[in-house]
Parts: C-alpha cells; sequence; structure tokens
C-alpha cells in the first residue's frame, strides 16, 4: 500500500521560507496526480498546489501564486513544496496528495486525490 510521508514542517517569523517534502513508498507507478493541500484551524481541506508527474503540468490556488511552487523527484519518489514569503495566514497543516487512478488533468479538486499523508504543522508567526 502506498504511503506518503511529509516533512519540514516547522515554526518560521512572516516572510520567512520552509521547505517541505514528501516521500512515497511502495509506489506501484508514477502517480497521475500528486499535490499539496492545507488545512487551517477551523476551516475545510483546500488545495495549495498541484502537478502531473508525468508531464510538469501544474495548477496553484492564487493565493500562493508567486510564493510557493511544487517540484518533483520521480527518481526518488519525492515531491517538493517551496514556500517563500510566508504569512501568518498561511499556518496550517499541510497534507501530500496523490492519486494513481485518474487520467484527467491535475487540477485544484480534492476528490482527484486518493491518496494522503498525515501531514505536517506549519506555523507562521508575525
Amino acid at each position: 500500500q502506498v504511503q506518503l510521508v511529509e516533512s519540514g514542517g516547522g515554526s518560521v517569523q512572516a516572510r520567512g521560507s520552509l521547505r517541505l517534502s514528501c516521500t512515497a513508498s511502495e509506489v506501484p507507478y508514477t502517480p497521475t496526480c500528486m499535490g499539496w493541500f492545507l488545512r487551517a484551524p477551523g476551516t475545510e481541506r483546500e488545495a495549495v498546489t498541484t502537478i502531473n508527474p508525468r508531464d510538469g503540468s501544474q495548477y496553484s490556488a492564487d493565493s500562493v501564486k508567486g510564493r510557493f511552487s511544487i517540484s518533483q523527484d520521480n527518481a526518488k519518489n519525492t515531491l517538493h513544496l517551496q514556500m517563500n514569503s510566508l504569512k501568518p495566514e498561511d499556518t496550517a497543516v499541510y497534507y501530500c496528495a496523490a492519486n494513481f487512478d485518474g487520467g484527467w488533468p491535475c487540477t485544484l479538486e480534492e476528490y482527484k486525490y486518493n491518496t494522503w499523508g498525515q501531514g505536517t504543522q506549519v506555523t507562521v508567526s508575525s
């Protein structure tokens, strides 16, 4: 069974940077979609940015465009999220997600992702 494990979360001051990583194990083949989602306190989980590992196409939420970037290392089954210019409102638990079954564009809809990590906490202080 595929497992996704996030790392790299922590506490940082506003305008700082963090880099999250997600390592996938027991991967049968390259996922059709991967992405990062977040859940801020008291809110629903929402998409941050996603990528098609096979063709590199990406989608991002408007709130993170120009600040966050997603990248992949298929050889290492690893996904990264580089977060720059962090804001207190970026404080959330960040989840790595993947899908191995779909043939659709890797857009931001949560239903397109059926494999999830446990999440890593990111806290941004002002």
